[in-house]
């Protein structure tokens, strides 16, 4: 297996806490690498129905069968479940007797925030990073290679056509998960809207227009977006809170997990098509994104990441709030160096009057430093501090 980063936090919380939950999307690698990091450990996944059942009817009964140790896999099917884990782990009293995982987010769980609030520790695992991937010598030459490919772990393990995997991965997850979660009875109409969320990616989530688009209400539109969420497919960026005596919008920005997910949604059949893409530059935005948030995750951390932009359209891709600094990063498709790439770097410099670190990320290969900023290539992202 890909050795992945997460794993020296796991280890480390699994010493403090009774209880660790390492939630993320469907086949991120979140079993593998408890498998791997607990190999002595029974494996329970509630996506079996007997176990399902005897976790259910008997819950008690349950956990006092694994007391050793247990990875219980898929663990939101059954909520209840966390509040008997609250008297049993106090009773116990040992770190890392339960590791659960979940494709759901049952962070936002009211019941496990009330049951086990002190006894467990979140973590979140995404698909592979650049950086595990370089690890583990996967080769990726081109960002464009990487954008289409995606990172989910199987693609590279099975060597399987990214067309053919996501296909397969997103009819699973909307008969799977979209149905569980939530009971939507247009289908295809929610295939749509799926569509529709890749075609904006990178952009102010406009919930009125998304909807008149979908033939669907607010309301709907506002919920979906919350299921997409839950369910590890986007995550949305926040505005910076500073404005500097400047109007901001107020809007947050549409990102997906995973590029390859997104390309499939667009009909992207190629890495070479990404070149002429009408979108080029938003994938690009969004997997630099998203490698930044899984650097943040990997050390058991939360996003610190945010976007600035004023009323009259000067913008900041992405703040990084880190040890009191804030830290302006640009993104620009372009193999091609360009003095356009500093202009919105340089308008936040004197409007911010900071001396912190700024950088630009771009799709060429070299490292250079321009009026200190930084510029970067796509492939240099860890050197962000």
């Amino acid at each position: 297996m890909v050795k992945r980063d997460l794993t020296l936090k796991l280890l480390e919380l699994a010493k403090k806490f009774p209880i660790i939950a390492l939630i993320g999307p469907r086949q991120s690698g979140k079993t593998t690498l408890a498998q791997a990091v607990f190999p002595d450990y029974h494996y329970i996944s509630l996506e079996d129905l007997d176990h399902r059942e005897f976790a259910q009817k008997d819950p008690r009964g349950f956990l006092a069968s694994y007391a050793n140790g247990v990875i219980i896999d898929e663990a939101q099917h059954v909520p209840s479940l966390f509040s008997y884990l609250q008297t049993h782990v106090d009773k116990l009293d040992e770190p890392g007797k339960f590791i659960l995982t979940g494709s759901q987010n049952f962070l936002l769980s009211e019941k496990i925030n009330q049951s086990l609030a002190g006894r467990v520790a979140f973590l979140n695992l995404l698909p592979l990073s650049l950086q595990e991937l370089k690890q583990s010598d996967h080769t990726i030459e081109r960002y464009e290679d990487l954008i289409f490919q995606g990172c989910y772990p199987r693609i590279y393990d099975k060597g399987i056509n990214p067309s053919d995997w996501y296909q397969n991965y997103i009819l699973t997850y909307i008969e799977r998960d979209v149905r569980q979660i939530k009971n939507i009875l247009d289908i295809g109409q929610f295939q749509t809207f799926l569509k529709m969320c890749a075609s904006r990616i990178g952009q102010l989530i406009n919930l009125s227009s998304l909807a008149n688009d979908c033939g669907i209400t607010h309301n709907t539109a506002k919920s979906w977006l919350s299921l997409l969420e839950q369910s590890f497919i986007i995550f949305t960026l926040k505005p910076f809170h500073e404005n500097f005596g400047k109007r901001l919008v107020k809007m947050p920005k549409l990102y997906f997990y995973d590029t390859g997910f997104v390309c499939s949604l667009l009909g992207v059949e190629n890495a070479e098509a990404i070149s002429t893409h009408y979108l080029k530059g938003a994938l690009f935005e969004n997997m630099v994104m998203v490698e930044l948030l899984k650097a943040r995750f990997n050390q058991g951390l939360t996003s610190n990441l945010t976007f600035w932009r004023d009323k009259v359209g000067h913008e900041i891709d992405c703040i990084i709030e880190q040890n009191k600094k804030v830290i302006p990063v640009e993104m620009k498709a372009g193999h091609t160096v360009s003095s356009d790439y500093f202009n919105n770097i340089n308008y936040w410099k004197k409007l911010s009057e900071t001396d912190a670190p700024a950088y630009v990320v771009y799709g060429g290969t070299e490292k250079q430093l321009r009026e200190g900023t930084t510029l970067l290539s796509w492939n240099q992202l860890q050197e962000i501090s």
